[in-house]
């Protein structure tokens, strides 16, 4: 059973429990007794039988197939009405051959005319045996005043009841079921679908069953006792809907069903023409001539069920005699699609189409070139050879891009490096995907070979259409992939940054902390000392406590001075009031090395830049100091060039070696913080004994 059966039985089992409680259920006990006594009816008509036929055993075992189905739906459906129209058809058919036994008519025949009502009722109630609609109710109440009319009114012929008046009957109903049962079906969930599709099902094998007899019996005059048959083969609508009352049957339904209509209008299409001949000879058949006929029926039936499984092969053998290979000239274009959904890498599938190509179309070599931006390179080729990469310029690609499939002197002209002197002999079918040239399905046959077809040309054509689509698919994912590990690279730097700037911070905290604590602090501690020294001398010593006044003015402007340097640590003033123009060339004052500054031409900026550049310059200035010798000296520039504020600080000391763990270095990594924060980017250039040069560039607003 499908995962979609097995979905669809459990809701409907659900939906039935949960109807359960607000409909009629019908006992399975009350079900399993009546079967039983309708059962004893029935075998108590037939032993009253005076002279026993086949059909009178096939009658019995109808009643009892429709009894034991009212027993064991009611059992597995409690709630579903199905099982008492099925005892009510069966009462109604042990009544009739009881009535028959005893040759009561009249009851036989108003018997009969009830249960063609009731077969109307039971098609009309699929799938649980309710009446929702008041068309259906009105529909089920006209066929049982019309079946008791019939009942009542019907002639008997020979001392039975007349078969043409109750055939003429389940015919009408028959087909006024059926279409009301298709209306019901297209709106029933997927549980009861199953349900009345098995039911539909043993209608379609007795209908086929049926026309098969009567071919058989206008063609052969046989089986003698072809009512019997027919008769015997409804017993598979009782047995269809025992089968759709079982949740591990209901869901197998599909492929019987599908095979049997298949089967179904196959045996059809062959009875209806051997009777089209049959008809068109206007004479009766001989013995003889029947014998044949029915033979070569069989015949016919059998070739028909059979062919499906031969036409494999019976296809790989005629393309091997018309083109001499196992594949027919469309098998790449048809094996193409299906390939690509089997996850095998790109360049593998480009190798097997050049094989299938090179085999299906007779080829002496085919390739395929994949590529971009007028660069190609042979990504497949059968057989292998060594290729230069296939450059083609701006204006040939917008040509090829837009080209069908050529060749010849149109080789010569626009791709004159895949032409030569077998270009006559060549095609190539441009690999384009909205007006992007990716590439080139290049084929070359021998020169003795035979010319390419119109066929083999829309072929390829329809073949690189199909392989651009894939080749522009792996570029959309690569591209993706591309950004993809992008965004986790910016994202893992960010985080990083992140963790830098925090920890910078508590840094910096703790430093202004100690500076404070460390310098300012004892230097006003000390004033506060030496106040108290003044306080107590200024009576008793006044030219002492003038000596301490005068040291404390020389205390007051040293802590002045402490505390303005530490104010310029933290943002300068100068920076503030007059711009990198005047804060730059004062740093430089202050730095270890000799130092020229260059600000010609720099103006005002917003805060953000000035002070990035002002602390980059600075920690460029500090790294200078540092490791670039005693001797070295510095020059700084700051610029405007293209749009974007330049800062360049170099130097002419030892230089270094540039690797990964110096360019991690806390001062480079806290200028590329400071700079990403504002969309700027850094660059670091040295040497051993050439100096060092740090550029930082800012794109301006």
């Amino acid at each position: 059973m499908t995962d979609q059966a097995l979905a669809a039985t459990v809701s409907g089992a659900r939906s039935d429990q949960a109807d359960a409680a607000d409909q009629v259920a019908v006992r399975p006990a009350v079900c399993v007794g009546s079967a039983i006594v309708v059962g004893a009816v029935a075998i108590v008509g037939l032993a009253h039988v005076d002279h026993l036929q086949l059909n009178d055993w096939i009658r019995t075992l109808l009643v009892v197939a429709w009894a034991a189905t009212g027993a064991i739906v009611g059992v597995r459906r409690p709630t579903s009405l199905i099982s008492a129209i099925a005892l009510i058809g069966a009462g109604l058919g042990a009544a009739a051959l009881l009535a028959g036994s005893f040759e009561a008519r009249l009851p036989q025949r108003v018997a009969l005319g009830l249960l063609i009502a009731v077969g109307l009722h039971l098609l009309i109630s699929l799938p649980d045996g309710r009446l929702r609609k008041r068309s259906d109710r009105s529909i089920a109440l006209v066929a049982a005043g019309i079946g008791l009319l019939a009942g009542i009114a019907a002639p008997d012929r020979s001392s039975q009841p007349d078969w043409r008046v109750f055939a003429t009957l389940g015919v009408l109903a028959l087909v006024v079921g059926v279409r009301v049962s298709h209306r019901n079906y297209l709106a029933a969930n997927t549980l009861d679908k199953r349900r009345m599709q098995w039911v539909g099902w043993s209608m379609i094998v007795t209908a086929e069953v049926a026309l098969a007899l009567v071919a058989l019996r206008l063609i052969a005059d046989w089986p003698d006792q072809a009512n019997a048959v027919a008769l015997t083969t409804t017993t598979l609508i009782p047995g269809s809907i025992i089968a759709g009352s079982s949740a591990k049957v209901v869901g197998r339904v599909d492929r019987l069903l599908t095979h049997t209509v298949a089967l179904a209008g196959l045996t059809a299409l062959v009875i209806g023409a051997y009777l089209a001949v049959a008809v068109s000879l206007g004479r009766s058949l001989h013995d003889g001539e029947r014998s044949l006929l029915l033979l070569s029926m069989a015949a016919a039936v059998a070739a028909a069920l059979i062919y499906p499984s031969l036409r494999a092969r019976l296809a790989r053998t005629a393309n091997q005699l018309v083109y001499g290979e196992r594949s027919a000239p469309d098998e790449a274009l048809r094996t193409w699609g299906s390939r690509l959904t089997r996850s095998i890498p790109l360049d593998e599938l480009l190798l097997q189409l050049a094989e299938s190509l090179r085999k299906s179309m007779s080829l002496q070599a085919a390739e395929i070139y994949t590529g971009n931006d007028g660069h190609y390179e042979v990504a497949a080729g059968v057989p292998h050879r060594e290729r230069v990469p296939l450059i083609v310029g701006d204006k040939e690609r917008a040509v090829v891009a837009r080209a069908g499939v050529s060749g010849g002197t149109w080789l010569d002209v626009w791709l004159p490096s895949l032409a030569g002197i077998n270009s006559p002999c060549t095609r190539v079918a441009p690999i384009a995907h909205g007006g992007h040239l990716l590439g080139l399905i290049v084929l070359t046959r021998r020169p003795d070979g035979n010319e390419f077809s119109d066929e083999d040309d829309r072929l390829t054509t329809e073949l690189a259409r199909q392989v651009g689509l894939a080749l522009h698919n792996v570029q959309l994912d690569s591209a993706l992939q591309a950004s993809l590990d992008e965004l986790q690279r910016t994202n893992v730097e960010l985080q990083e940054s992140r963790l830098r700037i925090v920890s910078a911070g508590d840094a910096e905290r703790r430093r202004l902390e100690r500076n404070l604590h460390d310098g300012a602090q004892q230097h006003l501690v000390a004033l506060a000392v030496k106040l108290r020294m003044v306080e107590e001398l200024v009576e008793d010593e006044p030219s002492e406590a003038m000596k301490v006044i005068e040291e404390l003015r020389t205390d007051l402007k040293n802590t002045i001075a402490e505390l303005r340097a530490l104010a310029h640590g933290i943002f300068p003033p100068l920076l503030s009031s007059g711009g990198l123009a005047e804060a730059l060339p004062a740093a430089a004052t202050r730095a270890a090395l000799d130092t020229t500054v260059d600000t010609m031409g720099v103006g005002r900026y917003s805060p953000e830049i000035e002070s990035t550049v002002y602390f980059c310059c600075l920690e460029a200035l500090q790294n200078a100091s540092k490791h670039a010798g005693e001797d070295a000296e510095i020059a700084v520039t700051v610029t405007v060039a293209d749009g974007s504020l330049v800062f360049v600080v170099t130097d002419d000391g030892a230089g270094f070696v540039l690797g990964d763990s110096l360019l991690k270095g806390h001062g480079f990594v806290n200028m590329q913080d400071r700079l990403g924060t504002i969309g700027g980017s850094l660059s670091v250039v040295s040497a051993l004994g050439a100096g060092t040069s740090i550029r930082g560039s800012i794109p301006l607003p």
